[in-house]
């Protein structure tokens, strides 16, 4: 008999095994490979026909003292600006469309149109409705709140913030799904406990809420903040980095080098900084959420 528990809990193991080895055969070629060849790529110097000489950390060294790098690494960072309001008003809208009102579904539908819209057309809608005789500046200038028109996408000072704010209206409806999905999960049970306990309904939101969704936070937070660190369709598709380097951030530095300069080298340990960066933010995520689980109601 523990022969045959034995040989049973083998083949268990065994198919367990077998069930994995496909996707990770996918990750070590779609993943790992390139991953691990983009690091080697950064220790040469390539020429336009790809021919590569071995440089080890030089391409590192003129990473170092290149502006227009810590230009794009700052305005990279600059980006995580989004995740806070865009993790808070997801959260707010989800509690909206959750209760009982009627026509919650369309306003559901409406919200998550834009998940599923390809950025290149979200990021020129929005470029036509942030043009300087565009469909935003007509409105400010028929209500006489300005008095001459904006550079959304021109003034070096505001094009980057005019972007991030297209990345925050095209997620929105992405997180909110996913925050529903956990508002739909919390036990009523909770809630009613609360209310007998006399919680008013700003409490019961700050002290069952919150704390039961905190694995979904978590992994917003993260998604969100991977995706704002990585953005690069609506820059591309708006500015192409500009106007002067100001919404330039690291993938669009590295696709300038890549394929506009062909310094693939270089490109290659500027993004293998940035996946450092990238890891550390999501380690810092992990941090800050370490503790998970859920926190009762304490009156």
């Amino acid at each position: 008999m523990r022969n045959y528990h034995r040989r049973l809990k083998f083949k268990q193991t065994l198919l367990a095994y077998l069930f994995l080895l496909a996707p990770l055969l996918v990750m070590l070629v779609f993943i790992y490979y390139p991953i691990g060849y983009g690091v080697a790529l950064s220790t040469l110097e390539t020429s336009l026909l790809g021919e590569g000489k071995f440089v080890g950390l030089k391409n590192f060294e003129k990473l170092l003292n290149d502006r227009y790098f810590w230009n794009a690494f700052f305005n990279s960072l600059t980006y995580l600006l989004v995740v806070p309001p865009l993790q808070l008003a997801s959260i707010v809208l989800a509690v909206l469309v959750n209760t009982q009102i009627r026509g919650r579904h369309f306003f559901r539908l409406l919200l998550f149109l834009p998940v599923v819209t390809p950025v290149s057309i979200v990021a020129l809608t929005w470029r036509w409705i942030f043009r300087e005789h565009g469909v935003l500046n007509y409105l400010f200038l028929g209500l006489g709140l300005v008095k001459e028109p904006i550079g959304f996408l021109s003034d070096p000072d505001i094009a980057l913030f005019s972007i991030m704010f297209v990345t925050m209206w095209k997620g929105l409806g992405y997180y909110m799904m996913i925050y529903l999905a956990g508002l739909q999960g919390i036990p009523q049970d909770y809630i009613d406990a609360a209310r007998i306990d006399g919680a008013k309904r700003w409490q019961i939101f700050f002290k069952v809420t919150i704390p039961l969704l905190k694995p979904y936070i978590f992994f917003c937070s993260v998604m969100s903040s991977i995706a704002a660190l990585n953005v690069f369709g609506e820059i591309y598709a708006m500015t192409r980095g500009g106007p002067n380097h100001a919404t330039e951030t690291i993938p669009m530095f590295v696709y300038k080098n890549a394929f506009r300069y062909f310094k693939f080298g270089y490109s290659s340990a500027a993004a293998t900084i940035f996946s450092l960066v990238v890891f550390a933010f999501t380690l810092l995520n992990f941090r800050i959420f370490r503790e998970g689980g859920v926190r009762s109601y304490n009156g």
